[in-house]
């Protein structure tokens, strides 16, 4: 009998599970606080869950339309109108999907090609590396400039000519950054100077604190080469519901489809009918959600700044990347310092390394997350002081 050939396979054994989500393990395993994984400990919106139970007991519990319920897709496109000034065609541009994350790998697939090269800002959010070996493309990891900017040079001359596509995250996950209008015109220039597509990962986008999101379908050229991601998981304090969609030029949209279509069939019919009616709630509670998250990211800049985290102060989305360095033991990791932090003080972080292509390059820096209530995070802060001071 010959050597049995069961084994996983060559795709899955290229990358490791998400260290957020086992972040958020291990917090449990030790009772910590969790600031980590990306997600609140305070309600969502009343008025979306009662939206929720309303779909849900006059019984639209079976399958919607693959790519969305005609609502959620007309509300899509008079929220892009209203929210951004960008006027879209929701039954030719719009693929509702199980959340930004499946969306995300639905449109790589629908449009990249084997061996495709796409380029990625590091630091970047951990889910774009399994993405392209899911796909079958190759990322291109680009060092940002200080201070975490845009270094549209340095991905001049990374591209080559089986680069094809860039992925934008902005507001930036995992540093907080809001690339400026001038950064994005730039990248912009770049992409359409090479033919290049353009994937925004926009979940954030509600989510800052000074001016309004700039969306670059808004630029010259762009629209026909541009596919936005988005979702309501942050902007409606739902992760847990997976409703994302995508907008992507009507050409490339039947291929996005397909490929959704067999990943994931399609989103929670009732909670798109939900959020299809938040989508069109007005400006009040938008500045209401942002005024909440303003005085959260205060309560954690000043607790991690006391505590001896130097932090500067996020511009939008709602995480702290933060250097440890006053704190690590010689030759201690990032993963090692992150794990002591929850036995020791009690605090879930995301070690530096995991946004990073070499883990060397994020040795020194943790994620904190503060979309938590203000007692979580007071409570956060006392531990880090505390733990500090000992």
């Amino acid at each position: 009998m010959g050597k049995s050939d069961l084994r996983e396979s060559k795709k899955a054994s290229r990358f490791s599970e998400s260290v957020i989500r086992e972040m958020s393990r291990v917090a449990r395993e030790h009772n910590a606080i969790n600031l980590a994984q990306g997600f609140p400990d305070f309600p969502a919106p009343h008025a979306l869950k009662e939206a929720a139970v309303k779909w849900i007991r006059d019984d639209l519990n079976q399958y919607a339309v693959t790519w969305g319920s005609n609502r959620l897709r007309a509300s899509i496109g008079t929220y892009m109108l209203k929210r951004r000034g960008v006027s879209i065609d929701p039954d030719a541009q719009v693929t509702v999907c199980c959340g930004a994350t499946e969306a995300m790998i639905a449109a790589m697939m629908g449009v990249l090609d084997p061996g495709d090269e796409f380029l990625v800002p590091e630091p970047f959010y951990e889910n774009y590396g399994p993405d392209a070996i899911l796909a079958d493309a190759i990322p291109l990891f680009v060092p940002m400039g200080d201070g975490f900017t845009l270094d549209v040079d340095a991905m001049r001359k990374a591209s080559g000519p089986k680069t094809r596509a860039v992925v934008l995250n902005t507001p930036h996950n995992p540093t907080g950054r809001v690339f400026t209008r001038a950064e994005l015109k730039e990248l912009c220039e770049f992409v359409i100077e090479r033919d290049l597509i353009l994937f925004t990962d926009e979940i954030y986008e509600e989510i800052l604190y000074t001016g309004d999101h700039h969306c670059p379908l808004l630029e010259p050229g762009m629209a026909e080469r541009t596919i936005v991601i988005s979702g309501a998981s942050k902007t409606f304090s739902v992760t847990g519901w997976r409703v994302g969609w995508i907008i992507s030029p009507p050409n490339m949209t039947g291929a996005i489809r397909k490929v959704h279509d067999f990943l994931t069939v399609g989103a929670p019919a009732p909670l798109q009918e939900a959020v299809a009616e938040a989508l069109l709630w007005g400006d009040d509670y938008y500045v209401k959600m942002r005024e909440e998250y303003r005085a959260r990211r205060s309560v954690m800049v000043d607790g991690l700044n006391a505590a001896g985290f130097p932090c500067d102060v996020p511009e939008g989305a709602y995480y702290a990347m933060v250097d440890v360095r006053e704190h690590q033991r010689r030759e201690e990791t990032d993963v090692e310092f992150a794990m002591r932090l929850v036995t020791d003080a009690g605090v879930a972080t995301v070690p530096g390394s995991s946004f990073y292509r070499d883990p060397e390059d994020g040795k020194h820096l943790v994620r904190f997350c503060y979309a938590k209530k203000i007692e979580t995070l007071e409570a956060a802060n006392s531990r880090l002081l505390r733990w500090a001071g000992t």
